[in-house]
């Protein structure tokens, strides 16, 4: 071996030693979470950013999940050692159209007969659904419809150890006519159904909305909840002081209650995206 080589192979040696110091470097400074709450976020709100860049992102900042993502996107989460903590529900369904219509019923059940085990094989936790609208119904009739329908497919999630998750949303602003809009509705679907695998999704920003006392109904209703998340009031932008809520008191709430999921944000950022819900991590870090 010549002395050129020698050169070569020392300074390959140092080049090597630099950047795995570099690499030591970013672990070292990613924020030393407490580790109270796990932290998710939802992708929708950050749309313009691709998906492996932003699993990159949230890793870094400690954050363990990133939610509503259908089957095609688990595997890119999953490859930077992130979970989907609150899975989409089957393809073709929307928001409007839920478990409160008898008519619904059986093209439901297929559908999420499909999607339990595949979620199940995924390791993942929780598979979202929707009351639907009212479009006229009273809500006594669209309660016991959900129960009739939701109970045929309880077994399966039951042995296949998934949550079914349904979510409470504002009627008010921002889904005109959901029947799904107030905390003790959604608790009595939870009760009819009699399963411990089906649970609501308590989106602290829809709840304020319709019914404020967040942090009453959390205390009381905890049980219930398989899910968590966060949104600004008014305007479901950054949580911060310039919104009316105080999600580091509400956080504290909800460790009280000794939950064990997730938190996912789900504002819409005005700001730097990445700034933004860097900071949202450390209000809810409690």
């Amino acid at each position: 071996m010549n002395k050129t080589s020698k050169i070569s192979r020392r300074s390959a040696i140092t080049v090597m030693a630099a950047a795995a110091g570099s690499l030591v470097a970013a672990e070292n400074a990613a924020p030393k979470l407490k580790g109270n709450i796990r932290h998710s976020v939802s992708k929708w709100c950050y749309g313009k950013i691709p998906l492996d860049e932003f699993c990159r992102a949230v890793k870094a900042m400690g954050i363990e999940s990133v939610e509503l993502l259908g089957q095609k996107d688990w595997e890119t989460v999953q490859k930077h050692g992130l979970t989907c903590a609150m899975c989409n529900g089957p393809a073709g369904w929307s928001i409007p159209k839920g478990w409160n219509r008898v008519e619904n019923h059986d093209k439901l059940v297929a559908a999420y007969e499909q999607m339990i085990p595949i979620v199940a094989n995924a390791g993942l936790p929780n598979l979202i659904c929707f009351s639907g609208n009212r479009e006229g119904l009273d809500d006594q009739k669209g309660l016991e419809n959900c129960v009739t329908g939701l109970k045929r497919i309880m077994k399966l999630a039951e042995d296949k150890k998934v949550n079914i998750v349904m979510e409470l949303l504002n009627s008010k602003r921002n889904h005109k006519d959901y029947q799904c809009d107030r905390t003790a509705w959604g608790v009595e679907v939870c009760k009819g159904v009699g399963s411990e695998r089906m649970k609501l999704l308590y989106d602290i920003y829809h709840m304020q909305i319709m019914e404020g006392d967040v942090i009453a109904t959390i205390k009381e209703f905890h049980p219930y909840f398989a899910h968590y998340h966060t949104g600004g009031v008014p305007g479901r932008n950054e949580i911060d002081d310039t919104q009316e809520l105080n999600y580091a008191t509400i956080c504290r709430a909800i460790v009280a209650t000794g939950y064990k999921g997730f938190v996912g944000q789900e504002f819409i950022p005005k700001r730097d995206p990445i700034t933004s819900l860097r900071q949202a991590i450390q209000i809810c870090d409690v």
